[in-house]
């Protein structure tokens, strides 16, 4: 059950950019414009290049952060990286101490439930079923308490818990990256882009995010780091046009796969959101299932607030799964149960640091582990 807790960490290719403060764009007609004679996709040579620093809102990295000191294997995979969060520790810190089983243990429950943006929905379905089965006596003390809390967790987010397949029969398969500013959606393209790289695939980056200025360059620096092309129009293109182009590119050299960058925009921005929905008709007149995943990126440490963000982007953009960024010591983690229990979206990757391989399919039972291990007190969870 835990073997990706034994794997050793590939080697690094070196340290990944801070997520960007992405723009929004602003909205136009309803049709691909004609593509500049630069619009042709050009294949990037294969160069370790250094990342500018996307624009961010999140306070830059001390210079200690900047060299990290090695960890024990434990510490890169799930459980190292989350165990530090104020979620994990609130949980286990109820349990740590033998409590007594009475309704102030529930109310302890509810309070860290609430403060790690598990949500008051989520929280009130967990916390009642407790009140409940205690009531009912179903548990002997309180570690049977924390059991079935534990699988209660786990049951919240095995249904969404759905690896993004990419379907060859679909080829070129496209990947439409959306999101609100400053979720890192450019740096969450370039660590796809590694990710399939690695399974053999072809692809292209297409920079539809036209209006930040550094976004077509970032996105650029992100080809040659992984030595794919990038199809880009510079800035002020009409986004449609740009990714209509790219998919043009895509079939006629028969890629596997093609990952398209969106400017940042606010859910509030109506003539903006409506520009998703643009990119979506005018890719049907190639392809009419196109884009096959309209995959969102979502910041782990905005709580409750993402909530709201993933609502308005289902109406306009037809959100097919979620990315949750951020979720190491910082974020509290707990917006995932809600994110789970309100869409039942796909939750097809999560964030777990700044390298490349820490973008890692969602896995319900690593991160229920790292939260509440099925062992207390332990050092790592069982093997």
């Amino acid at each position: 059950m835990f073997d990706w807790f034994k794997k050793k960490k590939p080697a690094e290719p070196g340290p990944v950019p801070a997520s960007g403060a992405d723009t929004a764009a602003p909205a136009s007609g309803d049709g691909p414009a004609a593509a500049p004679a630069d619009a042709a996709a050009t294949p990037v040579p294969v160069a370790a290049a250094p990342l500018a620093p996307e624009p961010s809102a999140a306070p830059p990295s001390s210079p200690a952060s900047d060299t990290p000191a090695p960890l024990p294997a434990q510490e890169g995979g799930w459980w190292g990286r989350l165990r530090q969060s104020r979620f994990a520790a609130g949980l286990r810190g109820l349990f740590s101490a033998n409590p007594k089983l009475d309704d102030a243990l529930l109310d302890e429950i509810e309070t860290v439930l609430l403060g790690a943006d598990v949500g008051v929905t989520a929280t009130t379905q967990l916390v009642e079923d407790l009140r409940t089965r205690m009531r009912a006596r179903e548990f002997a003390d309180a570690e049977a308490l924390r059991r079935h809390l534990r699988g209660a967790l786990l049951a919240l987010l095995t249904p969404v818990a759905k690896p993004l397949i990419v379907d060859p029969a679909r080829a070129p398969f496209v990947i439409l990256t959306v999101g609100v500013n400053g979720v890192g959606k450019t740096t969450t393209i370039g660590k796809l882009a590694h990710r399939y790289l690695g399974q053999g695939l072809k692809l292209a980056l297409a920079a539809g995010d036209t209006f930040r200025a550094a976004a077509v360059e970032q996105l650029r620096v992100w080809g040659e780091r992984n030595g794919v092309s990038v199809v880009a129009q510079g800035q002020d293109a009409d986004p449609a046009a740009v990714i209509f182009d790219a998919l043009q590119s895509a079939r006629a050299r028969g890629l596997d796969l093609l990952i398209a960058d969106t400017a940042g925009r606010l859910h509030t921005q109506q003539g903006l959101m409506a520009e998703l929905a643009k990119i979506g008709r005018v890719l049907a007149k190639l392809d009419a299932s196109a884009p096959h995943e309209v995959l969102m990126v979502i910041d782990g440490t905005t709580g409750q607030n993402a909530v709201n963000q993933v609502r308005q982007f289902l109406a306009a953009a037809k959100v097919s799964g979620l990315v949750v960024t951020k979720l190491d010591g910082s974020a509290k983690g707990g917006v995932v149960f809600a994110l789970a229990r309100e869409f039942g979206l796909p939750i097809r990757f999560v964030g777990l640091g700044e390298k490349l391989d820490d973008l890692r399919e969602f896995d319900p039972e690593a991160f229920v582990d790292a939260l509440l291990p099925a062992r207390l007190g332990a050092d790592a969870p069982a093997a």
